[in-house]
């Protein structure tokens, strides 16, 4: 094996950036969705909207697919490596989802609304679960495209 392909390979087993970017657009909408159809059940968006300065639903909306976009490319771009089979995928999505949760309603979204952060409540609980749903979701779906273009 020359070292380039050893090289192309070490990073994930797909060794195409386009390739991996296109797993996480479409894997971190996939997640986004099913996880915004939580949040929406929840009335969500409107605190999304806030960290924006808006109060706007569709505001919520519009910046938690860029996040769960963005989240996607993040995923596939640097950790592909991690989603070659689907039980690998399974339990780095379920990772990557607890990773998001104490990042972003922990950390991150109480520090731009200007409250505790680290506060636990029912709807922090919650979101946990849809994290979990989105990472796994994630994975799956970027880890399925990967083996399609990859095939």
């Amino acid at each position: 094996m020359s070292a380039s392909t050893s090289a192309s390979h070490a990073g994930s087993f797909s060794s195409s950036w386009g390739r991996r970017a296109i797993a996480g657009l479409l894997g971190g909408l996939a997640g986004g969705v099913v996880f915004g159809m939580l949040m929406a059940m929840m009335g969500m968006f409107t605190t999304i909207a806030m960290m924006m300065g808006s109060t706007s639903p569709l505001v919520g909306v519009v910046v938690h697919l860029m996040i769960s976009v963005v989240y996607g490319l993040v995923l596939t771009l640097f950790f592909a490596r991690f989603l070659h089979s689907y039980g690998r995928a399974s339990v780095a999505g379920l990772v990557y989802g607890v990773i998001l949760w104490v990042v972003g309603p922990l950390l991150i979204m109480p520090l731009m609304l200007g409250i505790p952060v680290f506060g636990f409540s029912a709807a922090v609980m919650m979101s946990l679960l849809g994290h979990v749903i989105y990472g796994v979701l994630l994975a799956l779906v970027a880890g399925r495209v990967l083996k399609t273009a990859k095939a």
